[in-house]
């Protein structure tokens, strides 16, 4: 793809995160953060200026149209869409507003209605797969927790920290893995897996957890769900991992390594955070809360370095119903 095509395509997946109209200010802060990380890596070398698209996209200076018409071969508007579709079913059930964004952009791009049928199933699929095994449907209501950082007493609870610990290492290793591979499924599951992983966390110490709690945890301490998966499918994008463009899984190795620290090093972050949280009776504050995560994050990323052998080997072994399998907890 061109600059002027990655730009487009950015747009698109731009769009699309704000099309459910619902993006609160720790969400547009998280977007913004991430244009500006995307311009420095990787993105200034190619001519991308993720900023200037950012505000373009705000101010409404680029459109769906404008966009999809600077997408002139098939393989670049199935992959603009698949982005789009990714970024709408990251928090795990689409609105009427996203429904709508994705209905003007399949006419814009000129998709005919089996094929984004086709692109729009994995999506689906995984997300809906993760969000059942998270307990509730994705707009479900807080049921059987207070927000983060309003605490509450813990249950009783038997942990084994030895194999919480060991679990979240592993899917860290997963989520590490998927970024080494081309297909655009990989991308969207890593956020599934990480919902299914705090959804397991506290269920561990005695927290039946909703999906709408887990989404407030992971935003409070600013992973949020569409900024995250936005900024795992721009890292792709202008490394050349989806698809084709990657030259297969040796392709994926040698141009993932920034994606696959970044998504080992987040997942293990939030495990751990999430052991404290729940195993402290979720008395942590929003501050506390945010800057335990930014505490965390740093050696994860230098911890991931030691892991690269393992995450390798796992993306050897990963098609889409191995995923789908430890999504839903029937794999480790």
């Amino acid at each position: 793809m061109n600059v002027e095509q990655q730009r487009a395509t950015l747009a698109i997946a731009l769009m699309s995160a704000f099309a459910d109209g619902g993006k609160d200010g720790r969400e547009r802060d998280a977007l913004e953060r991430i244009a500006a990380r995307l311009t420095g890596e990787g993105g200034s070398a190619a001519g991308l200026d993720m900023q200037g698209l950012y505000q373009d996209v705000i101010f409404h200076r680029v459109t769906v149209e404008s966009a999809a018409a600077a997408l002139n071969d098939e393989e670049s508007r199935r992959l603009a869409y698949e982005m789009a579709v990714g970024v709408a079913n990251a928090d795990g059930a689409q609105n009427e507003r996203e429904r709508a964004f994705l209905t003007q952009l399949r006419g814009a791009l000129q998709l005919s209605d089996a094929d984004a049928t086709a692109i729009e199933a994995d999506a689906v699929n995984i997300a809906g797969a993760a969000w059942a095994a998270a307990g509730a449907p994705a707009d479900a209501a807080l049921l059987h927790s207070p927000p983060p950082g309003q605490g509450g007493s813990a249950p009783t609870a038997n942990v084994d920290r030895t194999e919480l610990d060991k679990s979240i290492l592993n899917a860290s290793i997963l989520n590490g893995a998927l970024e080494l591979l081309p297909q655009s499924w990989a991308t969207m599951a890593i956020i599934p897996l990480q919902t299914r992983m705090v959804y397991r966390i506290g269920k561990a110490y005695g927290y039946e957890l909703d999906s709408g709690h887990i989404k407030e945890f992971l935003a409070t301490v600013g992973v949020g769900l569409a900024s995250q998966y936005l900024e795992q499918a721009g890292r792709r994008l202008i490394g050349g991992l989806f698809g084709k463009l990657a030259g297969g899984l040796v392709g994926g190795i040698a141009r993932g390594a920034t994606g696959m620290a970044f998504s080992f090093a987040t997942t293990y972050a939030l495990g751990q955070l999430a052991v404290r949280y729940y195993g402290g009776g979720r008395s942590m504050s929003t501050d506390v809360l945010k800057q335990t995560f930014d505490d965390l994050l740093a050696p994860a990323k230098e911890m991931q370095a030691r892991y690269v052998p393992q995450i390798q080997e796992k993306a050897r072994g990963l098609n889409v119903g191995s995923v789908m399998d430890m999504i839903k907890g029937n794999r480790v």
